[in-house]
């Protein structure tokens, strides 16, 4: 199995820039041969509150006809994310966009403060997913400060956690802590993908990165670059691969 996560610096609202560098991205993850290639939290719009409604996507949305084609044309399952409007509601989430055409939908669990002004958290979302026998479980930003976010992954026999976030500088060093955390903690590998451009008008703090299923931090991207973390399970030890695109 191969995952890719994608390091990314949106264009705030520009969803049509922000797609080509989606495209962009898979595109060189499928050269790879990846299985999977995951983007930051609301990866498709940059992360944003009070704009989100007006920016907001459908679970049919027609702006991801492209995405499911390429899902289609490189056997690769996307995780992308975008504020999602289902019926009253608005929540932040991701689609998950598989290789038979077909998409799920996960929605953040638990908000930072202020987000619950503009967002509704929900369990009702919590797709987990399986490739080449690997239980796949997903966590948005927030998600992961909190701890019975990933129990309840482990619960699940998850074999791998893959968390899209939007952390500043100030935040990472917390988010590789708890990630290592549970990582070791609940025996699963996690695979984590943050901005590395300004969003919102906050600088990101990047170092995209993946741990084993020991704990162990077996690669890392910088803070100010874009491009792929790619790694590849081979017998239980996982290799990697960082291209700065």
């Amino acid at each position: 199995m191969i995952l890719a996560a994608a390091q990314t610096k949106p264009k705030r609202g520009d969803i049509g820039s922000n797609l080509l560098d989606h495209y962009r991205l898979i595109a060189l993850a499928a050269e790879k041969g990846a299985n999977l290639i995951v983007f930051p939290e609301l990866s498709i719009t940059g992360y944003e509150r009070e704009n989100a409604a007006e920016l907001a996507f459908t679970k049919d949305d027609y702006r991801i006809d492209h995405l499911k084609e390429l899902a289609v044309d490189h056997n690769i399952t996307i995780v992308a994310g975008a504020p999602i409007q289902n019926e009253s509601e608005l929540y932040i989430g991701e689609f998950i966009i598989f290789p038979d055409n077909s998409v799920s939908i996960y929605t953040k669990q638990f908000l930072h403060e202020g987000e619950d002004e503009f967002f509704q958290p929900s369990f009702d979302y919590n797709p987990m997913i399986t490739i080449e026998d690997h239980k796949i479980s997903f966590a948005i930003c927030a998600d992961i400060d909190n701890p019975l976010h990933a129990e309840n992954a482990g619960k699940k026999e998850t074999s791998v956690y893959i968390a899209s976030i939007f952390f500043t500088p100030n935040g990472i060093p917390n988010a590789y802590r708890d990630l290592q955390s549970y990582a070791q903690k609940h025996k699963i590998n996690v695979l984590m993908s943050n901005f590395s451009g300004e969003s919102w008008g906050y600088p990101s703090g990047g170092k995209s990165a993946f741990w084993n299923n020991n704990g162990e931090l077996v690669a890392q991207m910088n803070d100010s670059d874009s491009g792929l973390l790619i790694v590849e399970n081979q017998n239980d030890n996982w290799m990697s691969q960082v291209i700065i695109n």
